[in-house]
């Protein structure tokens, strides 16, 4: 069977339990069991934090699916403890800052095509999801580029350089391209 492209609906609060065992485990609560039992070794998991209707972050499943009652995850439910787990290693991650707004990247995808334009965001009622994986795809390249224009800016780089000029590079091809002129 090939790979499943999984979309993980959960809150801010909970992305960050993940986060904090940096991305080495992920929970599914206990209404989602019937497709929980499907997640296997090598799917891919995107992960949409509802909360804040943004992307955060990519994974590859590097375990089939098993249950486990340890607490690590919250919800209003006493009861449910999000038995239907997978391990998991991160692969694209991006800080909060520059987390991807779903509702910039959200309407393009396929997978929200049923819903009216400006209902997409009911496509992602519910916490997990099969989604295709053009989507995924689409929506890991966004984070890859968030990630892209995180580090040019943290280097003080970008069209200009540090103290606001143009690079050098810049400077240096224009005498060039003058004596040609000449």
């Amino acid at each position: 069977m090939g790979k499943t492209y999984w979309l993980l609906v959960l809150t801010e609060e909970n992305f960050r339990a993940t986060a904090d065992r940096e991305f080495s485990l992920q929970g599914v609560d206990t209404r989602q069991r019937r497709k929980a039992v499907r997640m296997a070794e090598e799917d891919r998991m995107m992960f949409y934090i509802s909360d804040r209707q943004a992307f955060a972050a990519s994974t590859t499943l590097t375990s089939d699916h098993f249950e486990d009652h340890e607490r690590i995850w919250k919800t209003h439910r006493e009861e449910e403890d999000f038995p239907h787990r997978v391990k998991m290693r991160s692969d694209v991650v991006v800080d909060e800052e520059r987390w991807v707004d779903a509702n910039q990247v959200g309407p393009r995808l396929e997978y929200v095509r049923k819903w009216p334009p400006e209902m997409w965001p009911l496509a992602l009622v519910g916490t997990l999801h099969i989604i295709p994986q053009r989507d995924f795809t689409m929506l890991e390249e966004e984070l890859k580029r968030a990630n892209i224009d995180q580090s040019n800016r943290r280097r003080g780089r970008g069209r200009r350089g540090r103290r606001g000029r143009r690079n050098r590079g810049d400077n240096r091809q224009q005498p060039a391209a003058a004596a040609t002129q000449d």
